[in-house]
């Protein structure tokens, strides 16, 4: 059923400043794209089929900008690590198990149904070199019902031998022979080019990575200026460039021809960021890692204010959980802690603002996506917030808060993608 109307408490951004909430509205869809939310349901729509959720939060579904299924199997793990040594203690070691795909198998069954339970409904993803691996990853998605973004890594240098792709050379063409036999094989889920980032991808490489994105038209992601021994180790590997989105920028991998994705973006500077507004870079912030890894706090607020694209992420398993409410809770304490200790020129997040990043913000990766404004897909969680129990009246705000920071997957009672209903 892709024609319907929906009814509840409907909360959405207006901008990203502000939450719109229409008690008792209703969402008109046809087709799975939403018409617009009303109190007075128009004529012409009167005698579609009524889902009446009454009371319950219906929200825009939300889009996960940057994790790695591969590590949700070591969430929690090595959190008194700083990204370098992490990478080396854990990350690498069991992205190395992903070669065999009895474990592949066994630990993305575990990774995607989770996903589906949580108020994600759109995620761009890592996944490791393996292709075979990785098409795996790709055929649970495409099952889960989720929309996404899936990428083979590619990393032919600065890693651990058993994740090290033998040459340039042989990652261009496993990722071509990936990229070819993805084409018109999936409805829901697509590549995303995916160097891992600049110190383990050669110069070779991701010069013939920004050739097979303009042979495949698909987008990028990668990571950015996220820690400081990450930023050194980049001066040093390209030294002709002014800073490290430069050397993307120098390798036609960083935006304005094609959508691309940053992760973190922790410590960019000012050129830096004017160079993502330009290009249309979007930046995944993802304030539990930043957290857990001792990298810092991104100027969120600065970057919106600036007009770059900002989503949120959860960044699995530098963050220990895909549920992005907890992702929208942590962006706003962190962002309290940087305006107290760091910098009381860049204002903290507000609720508005961090509903905004998991919802429209990200959401615009994909599209119409994150609202449910005349010509949006229609991707929504139900939430219903009985088990919250509280001794005094709430207004709908009031209780769209303490999800933020109350709530997890046993709260989302029912799940809407592109129209089609998962639960």
């Amino acid at each position: 059923m892709r024609d319907f109307l929906i009814r509840g408490v409907i909360c959405q951004s207006r901008d990203p400043f502000q939450i719109s909430i229409t008690e008792q509205g209703t969402v008109v869809v046809t087709d799975g794209v939403s018409r617009g939310v009303f109190t007075r349901v128009p004529e012409q729509y009167q005698g579609l089929p009524l889902l009446d959720f009454r009371d319950q939060l219906i929200l825009p579904g939300m889009t996960d900008l940057h994790l790695h299924a591969p590590q949700y199997s070591f969430r929690g793990l090595g959190m008194d690590m700083e990204l370098l040594d992490w990478l080396n203690t854990y990350t690498f070691p069991e992205e190395a198990k992903y070669r065999d795909l009895e474990y592949a198998d066994r630990a993305y069954d575990v990774f995607v149904r989770h996903l589906r339970r949580s108020v994600t409904t759109r995620a761009a993803i890592f996944a490791t070199v393996h292709v075979p691996a990785t098409e795996l990853l790709m055929d649970k998605l495409e099952a889960s019902g989720l929309i996404t973004r899936v990428g083979k890594v590619n990393m032919d240098r600065n890693c651990s031998d058993a994740v090290r792709e033998p040459s340039a050379e042989q990652s261009l063409r496993d990722t071509e022979a990936w990229l070819r036999a993805a084409a018109g094989r999936y409805q829901r889920t697509a590549p995303i080019l995916t160097p891992r980032f600049i110190p383990t991808c050669s110069d070779e490489l991701m010069h013939g990575l920004r050739r097979l994105l303009a042979e495949y038209g698909v987008p990028v992601q990668s990571h950015l200026s996220e820690n400081f021994g990450e930023i050194q180790w980049v001066r040093e590997l390209c030294p002709e460039s002014r800073f490290y989105g430069d050397a993307y920028r120098q390798f036609g991998l960083f935006g304005g021809d094609h959508k691309c994705i940053m992760a973190h973006c922790v410590h960019s500077g000012e050129e830096e960021l004017q160079l993502m507004r330009d290009n249309g870079v979007w930046v995944a912030h993802s304030p539990e890692s930043n957290i857990n890894l001792s990298s810092g706090v991104a100027p969120v607020s600065r970057m919106l204010r600036m007009g770059i694209r900002v989503g949120l992420a959860s960044d699995l398993a530098a963050g220990s959980s895909e549920n992005l409410l907890r992702a929208m809770m942590h962006a706003i304490q962190a962002s309290k802690l940087r305006w107290r200790l760091q910098d009381q020129s860049v204002p903290a997040l507000t609720l508005d603002e961090a509903f905004y990043l998991a919802t429209a913000g990200g959401g615009s990766f994909f599209g119409k996506v994150g609202k449910f404004d005349e010509g949006c897909e229609f991707d929504a969680v139900v939430m219903d917030d009985a088990a919250l129990e509280h001794p005094q009246p709430l207004s709908a705000r009031d209780r769209l808060e303490r999800l933020v920071y109350l709530a997890d997957e046993r709260c989302v009672c029912a799940k809407f993608v592109g129209g089609e209903r998962l639960f």
